[in-house]
């Protein structure tokens, strides 16, 4: 069967966006913390994660730095919606619905990773 070009270039672009796809949805290696601690400095991390969405002094001098990750929903919602129909919905952008993601990483007085943490 011979393939004209008109059905060549649709099918072209079809594997080429999946392609895509799949690259695009590839997972990132997540990071090991703790193989960090002891040799990974507070500039690293703002280099590697920008500034602290939060950031504070411990009364031993500790650095305790928060890095906002992302803002999660709560979970998918089914039901009846307020004209009749069925359908999937995401909960709306309020309060408790959401819960915010923080990276938490506590320095020493030279500056050195000693602890971190996280919420997720």
């Amino acid at each position: 069967m011979k393939v004209t070009l008109a059905v060549r270039i649709p099918l072209l672009a079809v594997l080429f966006l999946a392609a895509v796809l799949l690259i695009g949805c590839a997972t990132t290696k997540s990071v090991d913390w703790n193989s960090r601690v002891g040799n990974y400095t507070y500039n690293q991390a703002v280099a590697e994660l920008g500034s602290p969405t939060q950031q504070s002094t411990s009364s031993d001098g500790k650095v305790v730095a928060k890095w906002f990750v992302q803002r999660t929903a709560a979970g998918p919602n089914t039901g009846m919606s307020y004209y009749g129909s069925t359908g999937f919905a995401m909960s709306p952008n309020s309060g408790s619905d959401y819960r915010a993601r923080f990276l938490q990483l506590t320095f020493g007085l030279n500056g050195v990773l000693t602890d971190w943490s996280k919420n997720y």
